[in-house]
């Protein structure tokens, strides 16, 4: 029986796992990364450090699980999107890599949103110029390293640069290439109009490859490192959410994936690409032919309950503080939490949007307080729902919900009720790396495609629907969007205040 090998490289590791031909998992590992932030909102990493994790993944994994590298039929690569890694005419690198979180790029994006028009790179690109995006990247190296935007040959993203390591080859796929803000993504090709209005050579960008295509094979070099086998195919693969939703089987239209990890993502399957108007969903081809997928961001979903945990109750494990919650009613007598920690993504685009605690009485307690900090999460990803369906995806049969937050039978309930959906588990837990296994297999031709292979792999677990809860969650739904724009003012303003 064959086996398959997913890479995933994410910013805070990089993990290996192996699967057979009916997608059970064999074993994983994981080797940790470092990261380097050398100046205030930047935020780095050293490529080579990606290649060594993964040497180290691949080697422990084989050893784990007795495997040997001939037995392994093919490979898929996932991991973190966005970030920019610049090599010379003979590929090596020229600086560390500037990660999808660095936030130096603020006005490289508005040159590029003047260079080309804001709805013109909407249309085209299917997002608006944000911080965390490649090209605005490149733009701030030109301008304050321009003896590295000299040299520059190539143009590579994280999980290419591991990809290049394994095969020699400069390539990438769809989905991780849409969060270059280079991609025409309707037709999923480069857009040479906004590379030359952005002055980016053509050349530099890798070649473009679906996600289940052969984009090379492993070279000698790297067998001898890592243990492979030479000449073992590497498929496209995807970036790290598109990954996930293989992952869930989140591949067909109608099938919401929702993560409710540090971050909470909304992630729907189509079978066009629809584009948000003011560019506030991301708009990305799927890692798959003919598919596209919208996303939604928000940047402090479960990453709120710990951060809530941690500072007002640290002696408390989250089952008891999120159980006491139960006992609170629906809408926490009023009160509301805005879950901006960290600035926001979807639906506000606002680095300078924080979060707060508004309704706050005698009558609350820390159980109120506990069950907030869920509802409001859940509002927040009401937020992007509702703009997929005010961008014309209206036809949701189904949410599958994955992460850490996901565990809490309370909070799935909450979700259910304030999104008015119907919300399922899965089998499979293994996220990215798992869906990157998954393309491999049908890159290997185990399966006819992504589809078949996700209705024999992924299996339902668990259902939560939509209780009588619904009704009162609508009436409060209103009170929580009409929070951020009292506020956007004053959180600029107390900006300019703590400097």
């Amino acid at each position: 029986m064959a086996k398959f090998l997913g890479i995933d490289s994410s910013t805070t590791s990089v993990k290996a796992l192996l699967a057979d031909e009916q997608g059970q998992v064999i074993g994983t590992t994981l080797t940790e990364l470092s990261l380097s932030t050398p100046k205030p909102l930047w935020s780095e990493q050293n490529p080579h450090d990606w290649w060594d994790a993964t040497v180290s993944s691949i080697r422990q994994l084989l050893a784990q699980t007795n495997t040997k590298g001939d037995e392994i039929a093919a490979i898929g690569l996932t991991g973190q999107m966005h970030g920019l890694t610049m090599l010379d005419k003979n590929g090596e690198v020229l600086r560390p890599a500037i990660l999808w979180n660095d936030q130096r790029t603020a006005s490289q994006c508005d040159e590029i949103r003047w260079f080309i028009g804001r709805e013109r790179l909407i249309q085209l690109t299917g997002n608006d110029a944000l911080t965390g995006f490649t090209a605005p990247k490149i733009l701030w190296v030109r301008e304050h390293e321009p003896e590295v935007f000299t040299k520059t040959h190539h143009v590579l993203l994280p999980k290419d640069y591991v990809r290049y390591r394994l095969t020699g080859d400069y390539a990438t796929d769809l989905s991780d290439a849409s969060g270059t803000l280079l991609l025409d993504v309707k037709n999923r090709q480069w857009s040479t109009e906004v590379l030359k209005a952005l002055e980016i050579p053509l050349a530099w960008m890798p070649k473009v490859y679906e996600g289940t295509a052969v984009t090379g094979s492993v070279s000698a070099l790297a067998a001898a490192a890592t243990g492979l086998k030479a000449g073992t195919p590497v498929v496209g693969g995807g970036g790290d959410q598109a990954a996930q939703a293989v992952g869930v089987g989140a591949v067909e239209s109608g099938i919401i994936a929702l993560t409710l990890g540090t971050s909470g993502v909304i992630f729907a399957s189509t079978d066009k690409p629809f584009i948000e108007a003011e560019g506030r969903m991301h708009a990305f081809c799927h890692a798959m032919p003919n598919r596209w997928h919208m996303m939604g961001v928000m940047l402090s979903a479960a990453g709120s309950l710990r951060w809530y945990r941690d500072t007002i109750a640290p002696q408390i494990d989250f089952d008891t503080l999120v159980n006491a919650a139960a006992t609170v009613p629906v809408g926490s007598e009023g009160l509301l939490f805005l879950p901006y920690l960290t600035g926001e993504r979807t639906p506000h685009p606002d680095s300078l949007a924080r979060g707060g605690f508004i309704g706050l009485t005698l009558r609350h307690t820390q159980a109120h307080l506990t069950r907030a900090v869920l509802e409001g999460v859940a509002f927040g990803l009401r937020d992007g729902f509702e703009l997929m369906k005010g961008a014309g995806l209206t036809d949701i049969k189904q949410v599958r919900v994955s992460g850490g937050g996901a565990k809490s039978p309370l909070w799935r309930q909450i979700l259910a009720d304030v999104l008015g959906v119907e919300l399922v588990t899965v089998n499979t837990t293994e996220g990215a790396a798992y869906g990157a296994a998954l393309l491999a297999s049908v890159g290997a031709g185990v399966y006819p495609d992504v589809d078949a292979a996700c209705r024999q792999t992924v299996k339902l677990t668990g259902q939560t629907r939509p209780s009588a809860a619904v009704a009162m969650y609508n009436d409060y739904y209103p009170r929580y969007r009409a929070l951020y724009p009292a506020l956007a003012s004053e959180f600029a303003a107390m900006a300019k205040v703590v400097g």
